[in-house]
């Protein structure tokens, strides 16, 4: 018996992770309920009346790189987490260094793919307790043609707090997004027929 096995035994256990935890759920029937077809909701339809209750949790993100997005609003759960404001910061600063090249993958294809994603996650200072949150990412579009990802963060009971995430699991769904439609070209005006100092502009003929 090592004393490893010893030190898990002595932890405290954790409740595991309901399958879609209710905050996740919700997002994302928010986020499938903006959608037009299969296009992509857009940046200006999110409400946040929409998302009452996961408002703390919620974070809104652009892509600055490759792999990057920096966080342009942070709920105040996700603040409290952190332990210092994250506006203006990589979501990577949340995560451990070992997975922030996975998260990076996983950005990307969510930012380009374009694709949603589920990320389990443990805490680095915990490692042995398994599943301490989970992330969703949703893309969106943005009205200037760029892309942006909207995340909501659900965390087990009692929720972590000051440490760095640890990417555990992660699942991407790849999305069929549809060819923005074709804009016929409004038909050419029927040339003028002058008679002398007259203009012919409609014709019976």
């Amino acid at each position: 018996m090592t004393l490893g096995f010893l030190d898990r035994l002595r932890q405290p256990s954790r409740p595991a992770l309901p399958p879609v935890p209710p905050g996740l759920s919700q997002t994302r029937a928010y986020w499938e309920g903006l959608r037009q077809g299969a296009a992509l909701p857009q940046r200006k339809a999110v409400d946040p009346r929409g998302l009452v209750g996961v408002l703390d949790r919620v974070f809104l993100a652009d892509r600055i790189g490759r792999g990057i997005a920096r966080i342009r609003i942070a709920g105040s759960g996700l603040t409290d987490f952190a332990g210092l404001d994250i506006r203006g910061l990589p979501l990577s600063c949340l995560f451990a260094p070992e997975s922030r090249g996975p998260l990076a993958e996983t950005l990307e294809k969510v930012f380009t793919g374009p694709a949603l994603a589920e990320i389990d996650l443990a805490s680095d200072r915990a490692p042995g307790w398994g599943a301490v949150a989970r992330l969703l990412l949703l893309p969106l579009d943005d009205e200037t043609g760029g892309r942006l990802v909207l995340g909501v963060m659900g965390f087990a009971e009692p929720a972590p707090s000051r440490c760095k995430l640890q990417i555990l699991s992660r699942r991407e769904e790849a999305l069929r997004i549809a060819p923005p439609p074709t804009v016929e070209p409004a038909p050419a005006a029927a040339p003028l027929r002058r008679k002398g100092h007259l203009a012919l502009v409609h014709s019976a003929e």
